[in-house]
């Protein structure tokens, strides 16, 4: 039995060590945009689940489907990391890197903020006014790209 826990123990140390670098690292951005990303699916669950006020869903109640993009587009987001990451290596920076993580830290706030005004929490002024300029930049910067 030892055995057995030993050698599970150490697997899992290799794939997160793996993982680890292939993010690029574990600083205070990615522990960031974990915790971001585990709260935002979690307040997700909570406003299908249990207000059943879901706009992923027809019924607004909680649907395995749903749930599984979720958890896939976060999968994709770290991978657009591990594209930075590898952009950054290529040019010997962490600018890319860092610039991607802050922006889906501030996607996942904003992710955040809709969920808790789903469950009906009151979302302080300046909240809601920083999230409408980050919005309007977003908005800005993909028209510019056209």
């Amino acid at each position: 039995m030892k055995y057995v826990k030993d050698v599970s123990l150490t697997a899992i140390g290799c794939i997160g060590s793996f993982v680890t670098w292939l993010v690029g690292g574990w600083d205070t951005a990615m522990i960031t945009l974990i915790i971001f990303m585990a709260i935002d699916y979690i307040t997700g669950l909570i406003v299908a689940g249990v207000f059943k006020n879901s706009p992923k869903t027809e019924s607004g109640a909680l649907e395995s489907r749903a749930g599984l993009k979720g958890l896939i587009r976060k999968g994709v987001m770290l991978l657009i990391v591990f594209v930075a990451v590898q952009l950054d290596l290529v040019i010997g920076s962490t600018f890319i890197r860092n610039a991607v993580i802050i922006a889906f830290i501030a996607n996942e706030t904003i992710s955040l903020v809709e969920n808790a005004g789903l469950m009906g929490v009151p979302i302080p002024t300046a909240i809601t006014k920083a999230i409408d300029v980050l919005k309007n930049n977003s908005d800005d910067e993909s028209e510019e790209s056209k």
